[in-house]
């Protein structure tokens, strides 16, 4: 799964490298309470500054959110650069969580009814080479790292792509970290990346979540998101169809923990994890690429009325919509 991208930050990335590895390893060790203190000023004053980030990320709070005027879409970029940093503050200690913690801090609504009956293909007890997989289409919505480690001890093995991250030291680091949690992340890029994702979901017992709410390779596919032509990743789409698996909207968002459960998760900010409806599968007798846009467009739908509901959880510091891409590469 996809993290914050070095190249919109401003220091150097021997800096940033050297953060991340201090990140990771004082974080667990620092009370809770202060680290929450810490990050939150983090963001608030990364969300004073102004800086390009925040810029963007309320231009594109603007398109999804048009109820809203001028001082109201500052209020919710200052929420959502809270939820960005709280995303940060929890991956960097997320692998010292215990499962218990991990399992107080999510929820997960839509699971038993729309996912687990595509893995259990025989019913509860499955033996694990018969059991099934499914693609997951995800946005950059609250906390997908927390999401992967549930997964990946509560449901089946994650496989996953990452962003390919500069300096390359810093993108094996996320790497490792994103094992130590149990989910196996590939490079976006490196040759046989699909067929490895395709292989994987045809042998079964796993489950591919990628976040595809943002085109990273000029190959994506324009849709409509909330109304605004937007150009997103085609990797769902295509990985459903030609490994023959369901394709699951899923969309996460921060909830407050109150009473034993925030105890019990050391926390009091959790996730709730929502597992949509598996897409319908488009005509088979559509060319391939109608195909690919037709179950593109079906999930994008879905988590659109996400975005528009948690949109404070939607962390697109980055341009998504076909006018503000025009004349420019996906990464600008």
């Amino acid at each position: 799964m996809k993290s914050f991208s070095v190249h919109d930050a401003e220091p150097g990335p021997d800096l940033v490298t050297r953060a991340y590895v201090l990140g990771w390893k004082l974080a667990p060790a620092v009370p809770e309470p202060l680290l929450r203190g810490l990050f939150r000023v983090v963001a608030d004053v990364t969300w004073a500054r102004r800086t390009p980030g925040v810029r963007r990320l309320e231009a594109n709070y603007a398109r999804v959110r048009p109820d809203l005027d001028e001082a109201g879409i500052r209020r919710l970029s200052r929420a959502g650069m809270r939820s960005y940093m709280r995303y940060f503050r929890e991956a960097f200690a997320l692998h010292a969580l215990t499962p218990e913690q991990v399992d107080a801090r999510v929820r997960t609504p839509g699971y038993e009814e729309n996912l687990r009956p595509h893995l259990d293909l025989d019913g509860p007890g499955t033996p694990p080479e018969r059991r099934g997989a499914a693609a997951l289409a995800l946005g950059h919505l609250g906390n997908w790292d927390l999401a992967g480690a549930w997964g990946a001890l509560h449901i089946a093995p994650v496989l996953t792509v990452a962003e390919k991250l500069r300096p390359t030291e810093l993108f094996d680091r996320f790497v490792e970290f994103r094992r130590s949690i149990g989910i196996t992340a590939l490079g976006l890029g490196d040759d046989g990346v699909f067929e490895a994702l395709v292989a994987g979901a045809k042998e079964g017992d796993c489950v591919v979540p990628l976040l595809a709410d943002r085109d990273l390779t000029s190959r994506g596919v324009e849709v409509d998101l909330l109304g605004h032509p937007a150009r997103v990743a085609a990797g769902p789409a295509a990985l459903a169809l030609d490994a023959d698996v369901p394709l699951l909207p899923v969309a996460i968002h921060h909830e407050r923990l109150r009473g034993e459960r925030r105890r019990a998760a050391g926390s009091p900010w959790g996730v709730v994890v929502t597992f949509h409806e598996p897409v319908p599968a488009p005509d088979h007798t559509l060319p391939r690429a109608e195909r690919v846009r037709c179950l593109t467009q079906s999930w994008v739908d879905v988590l659109g009325r996400d975005i528009a509901e948690h949109t404070a959880d939607w962390h697109m510091l980055q341009r998504v919509f076909t006018e503000d891409l025009d004349g420019r590469t996906p990464r600008a």
